[in-house]
């Protein structure tokens, strides 16, 4: 049996927004609220964690190719 997490990782995503953290939070909670699972993605953390400097503000969030679409007709409507 497949692990259905597994799964959501052998689409493709793509980024449909790169923001503050709270934007970008704000928006991932509308799409969960229509059901498209979002994925964030943030540099800053990343980097600290690493060790390296990154630009502040670089939060990303990806949604399926498929849901992009969708997602950013959502997200401009709130935005």
């Amino acid at each position: 049996m497949v692990n259905s997490g597994y799964l959501l990782f052998m689409n493709k995503h793509v980024r449909i927004l790169t923001s503050s953290a709270i934007i970008v939070q704000g928006a991932a909670q509308i799409l969960e609220e229509q059901g498209i699972i979002p994925l964030i993605k943030n540099i800053n953390e990343s980097g600290r964690l690493a060790g390296f400097a990154t630009l502040p503000d670089e939060v990303e969030l990806h949604v399926l190719e498929s849901e992009a679409e969708a997602a950013l007709d959502l997200i401009k409507d709130a935005i």
